[in-house]
């Protein structure tokens, strides 16, 4: 129904920057909430950020203040700025899009790899 596309990963040194983008396409009737997750290594997926169509965003406490989600709606992407970047960040990050009526749609990933 809905695709996600994630662009922006690579590697970056500790406390750097990144940006991450996702594009959702296909057959959209209404995207609901967007977000991020993220995967590490022998972990559960987990929540990073996520910003509903109307509403106050969401945040896992490990990322407050270091991260930033926003979204394009005219365009169909969400973003998340990602910066005081830590060795414990690293994981391949997931787009996350809610539409109705289908639900939750994922994108296939996209690995950021953070160096001490």
């Amino acid at each position: 129904q809905v695709q996600l596309v994630e662009s922006g990963g690579g590697l970056v040194q500790a406390g750097g920057s990144l940006r991450l983008s996702c594009r959702a396409s296909g057959s959209i009737f209404r995207l609901n909430a967007m977000g991020w997750y993220r995967q590490a290594p022998g972990k559960q997926r987990e929540l990073v950020a996520v910003v509903p169509s109307v509403g106050i965003t969401n945040y896992a406490d490990s990322v407050k203040g270091r991260f930033t989600i926003s979204r394009d709606n005219a365009k169909n992407m969400v973003y998340l700025q990602m910066n005081s970047l830590k060795p414990e960040d690293t994981a391949v990050y997931y787009c996350y899009a809610n539409d109705w009526p289908s639900g939750a749609n994922w994108g296939k990933g996209t690995l950021v790899t953070v160096s001490s």
